[in-house]
């Protein structure tokens, strides 16, 4: 043995050594399974970390960019996930009718899936029985046109928001604060009724704080054998328990008023109080198959009380000032809208919007489409109907049509990213409300 050479091997012993050897191994893997699948056309990916380069460009724009390259169906690889983006009204049908069974399921960031405990919520939770159940209570009695109380809200705080704009005739009023003050005040109103111990202010500051999270980077999303590094866990932990104060409070309201879900003045919380088993089903899915009814748990009620909040209020928001400033951009159409409004036969869009017009699916399409679908395009008709017929609008200090800013913000409903000022006078000498 004295002429033959030891070799040794030193296994690793620092964390940097362990990482590179992990990521080695992640790209061949990678690469091994991308040369079996027979993907889309796409931007070339690095290794490792894909076309994550592209992240701060991957905004309904930049999508569109790339479209305009690689086509209606495009592959990216961010990481380790695969993200296949549909941009063609054609391949829309294909994905959200045609297939929509084999893809009824969304998948969830490390954000949404902690903020939601789990996909116990609507928005995200997995296409199984409880899903379909909840499904059917969204649309029988949530957002229901037999719930009165929902429609009137939309009306009442529309009739608050034309009062507000009229008492500011002349001056320069700030449109985008104003219509999310609407939308926040209806599902407010529709989710909590009027009569709950908590503020609008602190409802805001829960929406803001959702938002920061829900768009915020988390490597581990892409790179799970990093997810120990992402620093974002201790940020959702505060985030979650802020949650928890703020519904229990709501949740906690309710049960004490113990009103029924037959009541008049019930809300939708109060709906889904009715379905309350507080007993935890060990199957996972809060529902019970056998009789085809809905059981929710706490768990369940607390985070569909999140997907209303976030889905309702800056979605409808943004849609409004999105088109008031479109038609401030185009004043003929304007015109057009507010002549079609006096005649009071003419129909302001001219589009379905409803999900069956693929080159326009505000509210998605096929069976994971929005339930709350009638109610925001309610919110969304009306408010606009009533700024456009009640008012003449002029541009702040002289601007042009066409020098209006369009440029929009990265966001949970690409908001505009300047909001809309724009100086109102009345159309009509009576009063609007």
């Amino acid at each position: 043995m004295s002429g033959m050479a030891m070799i040794s091997m030193e296994w690793p012993n620092d964390l940097v050594s362990w990482v590179f050897l992990a990521s080695l191994v992640v790209v061949l893997l990678q690469l091994r399974q991308r040369s079996k699948l027979p993907l889309p056309p796409g931007p070339k990916p690095l290794p490792i970390i894909g076309n994550m380069m592209l992240m701060s460009q991957l905004t309904h724009r930049g999508l569109a960019v790339l479209a305009e390259r690689y086509g209606g169906l495009l592959h990216l690889s961010v990481g380790r996930r695969h993200v296949f983006v549909v941009s063609t009204a054609e391949y829309a049908l294909e994905v959200l009718q045609a297939q929509d069974a084999a893809l009824a399921n969304r998948p969830a960031t490390t954000a949404i899936a902690y903020l939601t405990d789990g996909h116990a919520d609507m928005a995200f939770a997995q296409y199984r029985p409880f899903w379909r159940q909840g499904r059917k209570l969204s649309v029988t009695k949530l957002f229901s046109q037999r719930r009165a109380e929902t429609w009137l809200a939309v009306r009442d705080e529309s009739a608050a928001l034309v009062r507000a704009v009229a008492r500011r005739s002349g001056e320069a009023v700030n449109l985008g604060e104003l219509v999310l003050s609407l939308s926040t005040n209806v599902i407010f109103r529709t989710a909590f009724g009027t009569r709950v111990n908590i503020s609008v202010g602190e409802y805001i500051g829960v929406l803001e704080e959702f938002s920061r999270n829900i768009i915020a980077f988390n490597i581990g999303d892409f790179m799970p054998w990093l997810a120990w590094i992402d620093p974002s866990r201790r940020r959702l932990r505060e985030t979650r328990k802020g949650f928890d104060r703020f519904i229990d409070k709501i949740i906690g309201n309710h049960i004490r008023r113990g009103r029924s879900s037959t009541d008049t003045e019930a809300d939708i919380v109060d709906e889904m109080l009715a379905c309350l088993h507080e007993t935890k089903p060990t199957a996972g899915d809060a529902v019970d198959d056998r009789h085809g009814s809905l059981c929710l748990t706490r768990r369940n009620i607390k985070a569909v009380i999140l997907d209303l909040m976030f889905g309702g209020t800056e979605t409808v928001a943004s849609s409004i000032e999105w088109a008031m400033k479109e038609l401030l951009r185009n004043p003929d159409d304007l015109r057009r809208l507010q002549q079609e409004l006096a005649d009071v036969d003419g129909d302001a869009s001219g589009l379905d919007l409803n999900g069956s017009c693929f080159e326009f699916l505000p509210f998605g399409s096929g069976r994971r489409s929005c339930p709350g679908m009638a109610l925001g395009l309610h919110a969304l008709e009306f408010a606009v109907a009533q700024l456009a017929h009640g008012f003449h609008w002029e541009l702040l200090d002289g601007t042009k049509p066409s020098d209006l800013d369009v440029g929009d913000a990265f966001g949970l409903s690409a908001p505009s990213a300047q909001r809309l000022y724009a100086v109102p006078t009345p159309r009509f000498t009576c009063p609007l409300y």
